[in-house]
């Protein structure tokens, strides 16, 4: 596992299609923004000889952050895929954005996966998000490793760093989370800092230097084998004590050698079944350098220690009308059960879908059935559909690899796709199935929209079905009530790149405009009306008169139409006439526009004319009742109030309530949650948490979740509400 007696010789590049799922290995890299994931890629596929130099595929571009949106951001925003090969094993390397607006990317990739690398840089420490996605990882079992970057930074010290990784994820069994190798220090410079340019193995007492662009292999010297004889010890008690062999403890308590093969049989073993987690130190190879620090180590870790495919418990499947259905876990003869984990479009090829196979064998040319379910709250119909499969490859930056097909533990790209989604299932024509869709967060921060121009709002549906087509964490909504187009996002950044999209990818320009939420009139006592509609012009005229009496009602009660008519003032057959004006009135609002809710309106009297009353004079009758009630009357606005729901870390309770506070709300109570967090229930205006995504997030140091759920309308204070009328005015 890279920590043996001889250097690894590194295999060739290409990426080829998997013959079975044990020479594969599927791994996410996690961490937070600027932890070093892509360079980590990129040292990793040129140490496994995938890449020339710094990232650079064979024939141009980088192995990821190639998309035009991420060399402007200087970040990534997308998963990439990046395939290697190394000691004839097909690594599928996840590479995943690290800021918190993308974490449905994470999600993604985490799907995809079978094992993660959290990727922590030394210089910055460990952050709250990457505990929480640690934290998500165990509840499932995914087996994990940690990556120790950024060593070349001043004053860094990597025992520390380890001591600072056991404590953040290291939970109840610190022991559990040690390093397999310590660095080897270089002559100090005149600053003082000794660079890292080797590693020494703990199993092996070997050291492994890199200084010369390759690795290279020596023994220790004298004054080394103290520190090296601490930390081996307390890495070999905690091998042992995970153990499935419970004689080995004893045996080494009783001072028996146990061999080193032993030793790292066991250590892979506990790795791949997530009990123990390694922490190891990779850097970039230097200019002209062919291997990077620590990239061999990894690479071997990866390809001896991760589980296979075979490991991964099968999905949960059932048929598309709901019924369970077993499955053989990656099974490449088994029936074809696979995933969109990810779907974006290329200019030349059209839309992309990034697939992992988890059941049967996925060919070219042949026909799946595609099914998705589920998303309907985010604009996405429940569709199934039968579509030809394209070209599978293996993605390489821009480029795209031919694949000749793509087994179960597998993943590969598949081409025009045009129905596809992500999250969706492919499944054999003649034996539909199902995924279970993976968690993803709700979008809670809503940027309205309008198109720029006619030509954009021609294009803009499509644009914006394909949007939502290709992320999930995106959620398209047409307010009927403020007749604004929604697009929610998990922040600005997620936002931003949503816009970018559309200008770039779809040619579609938008403006933001500001987001209105939806409020409602009531009346604030009761009032009454009187609608006269009598019109001559030649021919029939129009006549209808009715009286009507208005009172408030409870919240949540709606519109109730009463008729106490008597002596058949108003006939039979246009009293729904008035109540259907009445209502017709009351959806376009009174004072302010907004719809009028939670009154009874009673019919009392009126008049009809035996040639000229008709539908739809006593429909005009019942609206102009209801507008001269509403003018002898007080009109409240009403606000619609959210239950939020705000699950953040002890250290910021405080905080949270106070912000909740000044945003009009009432918190209603707290719960103490595992983890050291708290879950805080409060009922806020949902005209005050337009941004509390992005607010929060900058409150609680990215580290606290909210949920919203709308509770119900209710009187907005007199001072807000002249504020929101003259604004409505000035718009």
């Amino acid at each position: 596992m890279g920590d043996k007696a001889h250097a690894h010789p590194g295999a060739a590049g290409r990426a080829t299609a998997a013959d079975h799922p044990a020479s594969v290995r599927n791994v996410v890299l996690v961490g937070h923004c600027g932890s070093g994931k892509t360079t980590l890629v990129e040292a990793l596929a040129l140490t496994a000889g995938a890449v020339n130099r710094a990232g650079r595929v064979e024939d141009g571009g980088t192995v990821s952050d190639y998309d035009e949106i991420e060399h402007r951001q200087q970040r990534s925003v997308q998963l990439s895929l990046v395939p290697v090969e190394w000691d004839g094993i097909k690594v599928n390397l996840l590479d995943t954005p690290g800021y918190a607006d993308f974490v449905g990317e994470l999600r993604a990739g985490l799907r995809a996966a079978d094992a993660a690398l959290f990727v922590v840089s030394a210089s910055d420490g460990v952050d709250g998000s990457t505990r929480m996605v640690w934290e998500e990882c165990a509840a499932v079992g995914m087996p994990r490793a940690i990556v120790v970057t950024h060593l070349e930074a001043a004053r860094v010290d990597f025992e520390e760093m380890t001591r600072t990784c056991a404590q953040a994820f290291g939970g109840d069994d610190p022991d559990a989370v040690l390093p397999l190798y310590l660095p080897l220090h270089g002559p100090q410079g005149p600053d003082g800092h000794a660079p890292v340019t080797g590693l020494t193995g703990l199993l092996s007492r070997k050291l492994f230097d890199y200084s010369s662009g390759e690795r290279e292999e020596s023994e220790p010297g004298e004054e080394q084998l103290p520190d090296l004889e601490e930390a081996r010890n307390r890495l070999i008690e905690g091998i042992i004590a995970e153990s499935e062999d419970e004689t080995l403890m004893d045996r080494y308590l009783g001072g028996e050698q146990i061999d080193v093969k032993t030793l790292i049989e066991d250590l892979e073993r506990a790795v791949a079944r997530g009990a123990f987690f390694p922490v190891l130190a990779a850097a970039p190879a230097a200019d002209g350098a062919r291997q990077g620090l620590g990239t061999v180590e990894l690479l071997e870790l990866v390809t001896r220690g991760f589980p296979t495919p075979l490991e991964r418990e099968a999905p949960r499947v059932t048929t598309v009308d709901g019924r369970a259905r077993d499955l053989t876990a990656c099974d490449p003869d088994g029936p074809l059960v696979a995933e969109v984990v990810k779907t974006s479009s290329d200019p030349y090829v059209g839309r992309v879908s990034l697939v992992r196979v988890f059941s049967g064998t996925l060919r070219p040319d042949r026909t799946v059935h595609v099914s998705g379910h589920g998303l309907a709250d985010r604009g996405h119909e429940d569709h199934d559909v039968d579509e030809r499969v394209g070209a599978l490859s293996a993605p390489f930056g821009k480029q795209q690899r031919a694949l000749s097909h793509c087994i179960a533990g597998d993943l590969a790209c598949v081409a025009k796709l045009g129905r596809a989604e992500t999250g969706d299932t492919l499944s054999a024509k003649d034996d539909p199935l199902l995924m279970e869709p993976w968690q993803m967060p709700d979008p809670l921060l809503p940027l309205a929209i309008q198109a720029h121009s006619k030509a954009d709002e021609d294009k803009l549906s499509q644009g914006l079905g394909r949007l939502v087509a290709e992320d999930p964490t995106m959620r398209l909504e047409q307010n009927q009530d403020t007749h604004q187009v929604v697009l929610w996002c998990l922040g600005e950044a997620h936002a931003d790149v949503a816009l970018e999209r559309l200008r770039s990818r779809y040619g579609v320009q938008v403006d933001v405009v500001p987001h209105r939420v939806s409020l409602r009139e009531t009346f604030g006592g009761r009032s009454g009306g009187r609608g006269r509609h009598v019109k001559q012009s030649g021919g029939h005229g129009q006549f209808a008169i009715c009286e009507i009496e208005v009172e408030p009602l409870p919240g949540g009660s709606g519109i109730e139409f009463v008729d106490k008519v008597v002596g058949g003032a108003v006939p039979r057959q246009f009293i729904p006439s008035v109540e259907k004006g009445v209502r017709a009135q009351a959806a376009r609002g009174l004072a302010a526009g907004h719809p009028l809710i939670d009154v009874r309106v009673t019919l009392l009297d009126g008049k009809a004319h035996s040639v000229d009353s008709s539908d739809a004079a006593f429909q005009t009758a019942g609206a102009l009742a209801l507008r001269e009630a509403a003018a002898e009357a007080t009109i409240h606005l009403l606000e619609p109030v959210a239950e939020v729901t705000v699950l953040v870390g002890d250290d910021y309770v405080g905080a949270v309530m106070s912000d909740l506070s000044g945003r009009r709300g009432r918190v209603l109570g707290t719960e103490q949650t595992a983890g050291g967090r708290t879950l805080v229930r409060a009922e806020v205006p949902e005209i005050e948490i337009g941004r509390y995504a992005v607010d929060l997030r900058s409150l609680s140091h990215g580290t606290a979740r909210f949920q919203r759920a709308y509770a119900r309308h209710e009187p907005m204070p007199a001072q807000v509400a002249e504020k929101v009328r003259q604004q409505t005015e000035d718009g």
